[in-house]
Formats: structure tokens, sequence, C-alpha cells
């Protein structure tokens, strides 16, 4: 017993694990994460494990999203056997002596790879028996596609390298060397150190290995080789791999070209997992290369390139499509935001907007003189938001015969559940029109939730990563393709295009009354304002009623978009941009920069008002003398996609590291403080209108499968989430805040 373990513990597999564990942590430390990912301990919340467990390829999961995910899960297998090739082969230089050297060191370098593709294995196929309900077939069938695709690429590869990598048969039939008088070692890879290795006590001990037929052989002494002999054998094959590393960025860039085609958006997990391999591949070169030095590179690449992208020719940043971005730049400063507040222009559009209410006023039908008005108010939340306020409006509309819409005077919110609601606003406007648009129909929610995260990443792995460098025109502008613009065309693809027009496209539909008006309020990164964009001007929404009287006393914390972008095009800003602005999750999609000066940035809304709360309440404060004259209340009807009262974690069970970060943990709690804030402020609106003239609805998305298990917040959602979402409706509190809201509009 004591032999065999001798023998298994100085066998090549295990001796190349230990020196990845001792020598190669950082490139180990990638396989931990996407397990975590995988299994769902990292990124639970926004959905990253159902991206490899449920991949999906042109709306489907099928054989082919399977084989395209192991397609890529070949390429990362492969790529850590390139680059570990590169890093370690010189510590055991009997590979030299070998035909086909690398091929014998991935079969024994195989336990990492063997051990993460049975553990995904098990994770795939435990998730579709579980929580799918799939047939034993089926599961089979995806297991198989999955195997077969990386099978797939580890033999194109083994063909290449078969083809192309010299081994010591090649000298041994009589072909001389090259000249090796020049021959370049790489800083840590001196030729004194092969001198020295190559003896039998001082190479890292190994007995056997296992050949290509997987049965152990006997490690031979290589102690009588010339050592330039065997150092020209790794040198030649490590050319090979850092050829066809660069080959593999070649074709990817290549494929990034072609993301326009549906064809080639791939499952994220695919992009996720070629990004890794790419992290694999980046790493051990710049470890192959400088050694010791490695970890100084990175810190100077990382300064370098900070300190290069800051220029004009390497800086590319996203822009506002149909915004002007000459010279010309809108002033972005504390006073030029205060003048507005000084002038006609707060009357102007407080008056403007009184219209616009009369008007939509005209357009309620209702037996009442004083109707109710209604205030929609949709939380973020990805994919999983959007079809949490689609349902919600599309039943609750019906069910009160249309009145719910008819009765809108206001959209708020963030991200997700506005993607929503903007687009079940544009088919109430072609319904007005009389374009034949049936409001309910499943087809809508089927659109709203198509993927939209398969092109984003990919775009992010195949484009942005290398600088986008490819234009495209917009209103007469030229912008750079990124993932921003990728989001935006496959959201326009989804929804058939009816949303791809210019913000002033909605003014007159507005002032006329025929829609409810819709704020977007993306954040500002520079000073944390809001940014209201709409077709309308809302100055008065730039501070509260008592800051235009008392400038000095209550800071502006909001800007009118179109107001401080007057001169730079706001009127032209594709709406399908207003919409990508308000839903900017950081680094998913990229921050927006607009033609001020000092320059300003947005992202997602809901870093500031995730639930169009404080929007809405502002309006409210505004226009309330309005309000009590000419209706009979206001009906804020809250759409939220997320539980309102969480279980509350406990502090007493964390370690004493843990314990140095929990300080940080109410940074974390950025929503739930939200919610706590907006409670006190509907309580606020409540005592301003008075009891009977207002009302707060909640509709809230909970978990309604057996499994407790919540959709995730992403741009993906799998088929068995969105029919979770669905289902949510049903739950006794939803269908009380239902039959309460009907009753508001006098429905039973």
């Amino acid at each position: 017993m004591r032999q065999f373990l001798q023998q298994l513990y100085y066998s090549f597999p295990v001796q190349l694990l230990l020196l990845h564990m001792r020598s190669n942590l950082l490139l180990m430390s990638l396989w931990v994460i996407l397990l975590l990912m995988m299994s769902g301990s990292l990124g639970r919340r926004l959905g990253l494990q159902y991206l490899f467990l449920d991949p999906e390829y042109l709306g489907e999961v099928n054989f082919f999203s399977f084989y395209i995910v192991g397609l890529a899960l070949g390429g990362f297998f492969m790529s850590w056997n390139l680059t570990t090739y590169l890093l370690t082969a010189q510590h055991f230089p009997f590979l030299a002596s070998l035909k086909r050297p690398f091929t014998k060191f991935s079969i024994n370098n195989l336990l990492m790879p063997l051990a993460f593709g049975v553990f995904y294995l098990i994770l795939i196929g435990y998730f579709q028996d579980h929580y799918q309900g799939l047939s034993f077939g089926a599961i089979l069938l995806h297991l198989s596609a999955l195997g077969l695709g990386a099978l797939t690429l580890v033999l194109g590869y083994s063909i290449y390298f078969r083809l192309t990598n010299r081994d010591i048969s090649y000298y041994h039939r009589g072909s001389a060397p090259p000249n090796l008088t020049d021959l370049h070692i790489p800083p840590g890879r001196r030729k004194a150190d092969l001198d020295y290795m190559k003896l039998d006590r001082n190479r890292l001990k190994v007995w056997t290995y296992l050949g290509e037929n997987l049965r152990p052989r006997l490690v031979r002494s290589v102690a009588h080789y010339e050592s330039r002999l065997l150092l020209n054998i790794f040198k030649q094959n490590h050319l090979n791999a850092l050829a066809l590393q660069l080959l593999s960025m070649m074709s990817l860039l290549i494929l990034g070209y072609l993301v326009d085609w549906e064809l080639f958006r791939i499952p994220a997990a695919a992009s996720i997992i070629i990004l890794f391999s790419l992290l694999i591949a980046f790493i051990g070169a710049l470890t192959y290369w400088f050694a010791e030095w490695r970890a100084f590179v990175i810190v100077s690449l990382l300064l370098l390139i900070n300190y290069l992208t800051s220029f004009g020719v390497f800086n590319h940043p996203n822009y506002a499509y149909g915004l002007h971005y000459g010279p010309e730049r809108a002033p972005y400063t504390y006073n030029s935001l205060a003048q507005v507040c000084q002038d006609d222009v707060v009357e102007a559009d407080l008056a403007n907007t009184e219209e616009i209410l009369n008007a939509r006023m005209a357009h309620m039908d209702s037996t009442e003189q004083k109707p109710k008005i209604i205030f929609l108010c949709a939380s973020g939340g990805g994919l999983k938001a959007a079809a949490w306020s689609t349902h919600v409006v599309q039943v609750a509309d019906s069910l009160s015969q249309g009145k719910l819409l008819d009765h809108s005077v206001l959209m708020t919110g963030a991200s997700g559940g506005m993607l929503g609601l903007a687009y079940l606003r544009e088919l109430y406007l072609q319904h007005k029109q009389g374009e034949g648009v049936r409001l309910y129909r499943r087809e809508y929610l089927d659109r709203i939730t198509l993927d939209l995260l398969n092109s984003v990443a990919f775009t992010i792995v195949s484009n942005d990563l290398f600088l986008p460098w490819r234009r495209f025109e917009y209103a007469g502008e030229r912008y750079f393709r990124d993932r921003g613009y990728v989001f935006e065309q496959q959201f326009n693809e989804n929804t058939e295009g009816v949303l791809d027009k210019p913000l002033m496209a909605y003014k007159q539909p507005e002032q006329a009354g025929t829609i409810p008006m819709l704020y977007l309020s993306p954040a500002i990164v520079n000073d944390g304002r809001q940014m209201i964009v709409s077709p309308q001007g809302v100055s008065f929404m730039m501070t509260s009623p008592i800051g235009l009287v008392q400038q000095d006393v209550y800071e502006i914390d909001a800007v009118d978009f179109r107001w401080l972008l007057r001169e730079q095009g706001a009127d032209s800003l594709r709406f399908l941009t207003g919409l990508r602005m308000n839903a900017t999750y950081p680094y998913v999609l990229p921050t927006v920069h607009l033609p001020t000066q000092p320059q300003i940035t947005l992202v997602d809304a809901g870093f500031r008002d995730n639930y169009g709360i404080q929007a809405a309440t502002r309006f409210i404060q505004v226009y309330q003398d309005w309000i009590r004259e000419n209706t009979s209340g206001v009906v804020l009807v809250q759409i939220t996609s997320s539980e309102k009262i969480e279980e509350i974690p406990s502090s007493a069970t964390k370690g004493i590291v843990e314990s140095l970060f929990n300080p940080l943990g109410i940074a974390g709690k950025v929503l739930d403080v939200q919610e706590l804030q907006y409670d006190n402020t509907l309580s606020f609106v409540h005592d301003l209108l008075g009891e009977d003239q207002f009302e707060l609805v909640r509709f809230v998305y909970r978990p309604s499968n057996d499994k407790k298990l919540e959709a995730s917040v992403s741009f993906h959602l799998t088929q068995q989430e969105k029919e979770d979402v669905l289902q949510a409706i049903s739950l006794e509190q939803n269908q009380a805040s239902m039959k309460r809201l009907l009753d508001l509009l006098g429905k039973k």
C-alpha cells in the first residue's frame, strides 16, 4: 500500500497538480470562480448559474446551445493546457525526449479539467432533472452535446499540434537542429536552469506518466541529451502554442464583427468561458515572459492602459445616440443649474404640463366628475422586472376594461420595469391610433422577455475588451459600436422596432393627452443627481417647490435633460438610448457620456430611484393644487420585482475577518435603504393630499414555485423563471391588491 501511494504521489499528473497549487494559484483561481458561478455560489441573484445550466441560443435551449458552450469549454481546457505547458514544461525535461510531448502533457494535466467537467455535468443533470423536470433522454442529449462540443475543439487542437510540433524523433531522423547560438531564452528560463534540472537528482521527481493509451509508463533519464536540443524542442512547441492563442484572439475579433447576425450571438455562458480562456492566456504569457516580474508588469500595464485611454485615439466612451458631440459643450455647473430656476423656464414648463394634465383628463372615460388619476411606478430588476410590470399592467388594464391605462398620467421607474412600461405605452399609443393592436396578447409579454444578454456578453469579449473599432451612423452623427449599441439593437429587434424613434416623437401624443407622460431618470455618476429625460420641459422637477423660492437653502437634486442639452440635439435622442441609460447596469452596459463641460456620465436609475417613487412624489407635490381641484385623488401603483420585507441576516456567526467588512454591508443595501425612505416620503404625500386623496397599491413579485427559487435580476430569463413571474399575480397579496385597485377605479 505504501509503495502504491508513493507511486501515485510521484506520478506526473499528481506532481503537475501540486506544482500548479504551488506556483499557479492565480490561474487555478479562475477555475474556482467559474465553478462558483455555475453552482450559484457567486452571482445567484444575478442568475449567473442559469446561463451555464440552461444556455439559450436563437431563443431556445437545445442540442446546439449546449454544443456551443461545449466548444467554449474545450477552448478553456486547451488554453489551460497551452498556458501551463509554457510555464511548467521546463520543470519536466523528460517530456522533450518523448514523442508528441504536448499531447502527453495534456493527458497528464487532465486532473483539473476532468474534475471540473464532471462537476459541471452533475450540476446540469441535477438542475434539469430537479428544477426543469426534463426527461432522462433530454438531459442525456444536452450532456452529450456539451461533451461533444468540448471534444470537437480538443481534437482540433490536437490535430494542429500533431502536424506542427517537433519532438525528439524529428532530430533522430537526421534533421539537423537550427543554429541555437542566438536562441532567445525568456527571463527566468536560462539555459543553465535546464542543465541543472535535467539531472535526475535535481529535477522534480516523477516516476511515471500516463501514455496516450492512459497506461502508466516509467520516466527515462534525459541527462545524456544536449540541453540546447531539449530547449529547442520546448521553444518550438511554445511558439506553436503562442501562435495558436494569437490566432484564437484574431478569430474572436472577426466573430465580433459578425455579431449583428443572429447566428453569431452565442450563449452568454460561452462568452464568459471564452473570456476566462483569454485571461488564462494573458496571465500565462506575462508569467512566461516576465516570471517573477509578473506582478510589477501587470500593474505597469494597467497604469499604461489607463494613461493611453485618456487620449482621444484610444478613448472610446459610449455616447447617447442622437446627441451632437462637437466642440460646443453644455456647461454643467451648479450655477448654471441654478440659473434655470431664476428665469421663466420653470413657469412655462409648469403651464405646459398643466395643459397636458387637462388634455389627459379629457381622454378619461369616467362617469365621475372628478376621476381618480394613476401613477405607475415600476422597479428595476432586469427582464424579471420587465415581465412583471408588463404582466401586472396587462392584467389590471384588462380587468378594469381599459381604465388603468386611460387614467394613468405618469410612468416612472428604473431599468427593466421601465422597459416593460415604455413598450406597453407604445402599444397603447398604436391602439389609440386605431392600428389594431390587441394590448393584452401574450405575444407582447414574450417579446419583452426575449434574451438581451447573449449578444451583450459576446460583444464584451469579442469587441469591447479590445476597444470598439467599428462605427455606425445615427441622426447624422457617427458613434462606436459597443455593447451599448448591441443592447439597443437586440431590444429593438425583440420589440419589432416599435420604439426606434427620437425622444420628440412622443411630445405631441403626450401633449394631446393620448398617452401618459413617461419620465426616465438615470443617475449622474459625477454628483449623484437625477437626470430627468422627457420630451416635455421638466425644469420644475429639478428641486422641490420651496427650493424654487429659497434656492440658498434647498439644493437642486435633479436636471432637466432637454434644457441642459438643448443646443446638443436633446430632442433627437434615440428613445432606445434613453431606455438604455435608465437601465445601465454597471459593467454589463457602458456608462453613457454626455456632451457637457465638465463631461458627466449616466448610470442606472436604480442607484437614485429604483422604484420611481422619488420622481412621482415630486410631481404630486408640484401639482397638488391641481390634483385637489380636478381629481378625486391619486392612486400610486407600485410594481416591484423583489420582496419588500426580507429575512434579516445575522452578524453573530461571522468570524473576525468577515467582521472587518461588516460595516461596509450597509453599502450593499442601497435598495433596502431606498424602500425605507420611500415609505417615509409616501406617508408625507398621504398627509399632504389628505386621507381620501391618496391610495397606495403595491404589486410585489415573490417566487410562487414550490422550491421558492426567485427569478434572477438579469437580462436573461429562463422559461421557468418567466412562468414563475407570471404566476406571482395569483398570490394572495397580489390578488388583494388587484381587487383594491379595481374598486378604486370603480370596477368590481
